[in-house]
């Protein structure tokens, strides 16, 4: 081959190789735009599927924490009513016993403790510092 013609093959190559590369280029962005694409799409979907898990077990949580508070009130409502009723019983046997007590003492104690309260309100008193210093553990003196 002479000079010329290897030019022009040179110059003819180099313009398919131009051509090839700038393909390539085309070819490469392309890919590169998809890669992007998809990487968009997935974060989107990752995002939304997080966000909707997040709201479905917080509305799950708050629906068992609401049905907990529920159960504990239908608990506590129920502890206070019996508590109740059995304070109120324990009160009854009580007045009727002190009533009975009352009626047994002798000089007519009932009808001057509804006389005068006042002298009924110092012998509960007096009564409750007895029965206070018979329960009260005894103390030691320090060492």
């Amino acid at each position: 081959m002479n000079d010329r013609k290897l030019d022009r093959k040179i110059r003819r190559d180099a313009a398919k190789v131009k051509k090839d590369l700038g393909a390539l280029a085309e070819d490469s962005a392309a890919r590169v735009s998809n890669v992007e694409d998809n990487i968009s799409d997935a974060t989107t979907h990752a995002k939304a599927g997080i966000t909707t898990w997040v709201e479905d077990n917080a509305s799950k949580m708050s629906r068992e924490l609401g049905k907990l508070s529920g159960d504990a009130r239908e608990s506590m409502v129920g502890a206070a009513a019996t508590l109740k009723k059995d304070i109120g019983h324990g009160l009854s046997q009580y007045n009727t016993k002190v009533q009975e007590m009352a009626d047994k003492a002798p000089g007519g104690l009932s009808e001057q403790a509804a006389k005068y309260p006042w002298v009924a309100l110092s012998i509960t008193v007096v009564a409750g510092f007895l029965l206070g210093m018979l329960i009260r553990p005894a103390r030691q003196a320090p060492r």
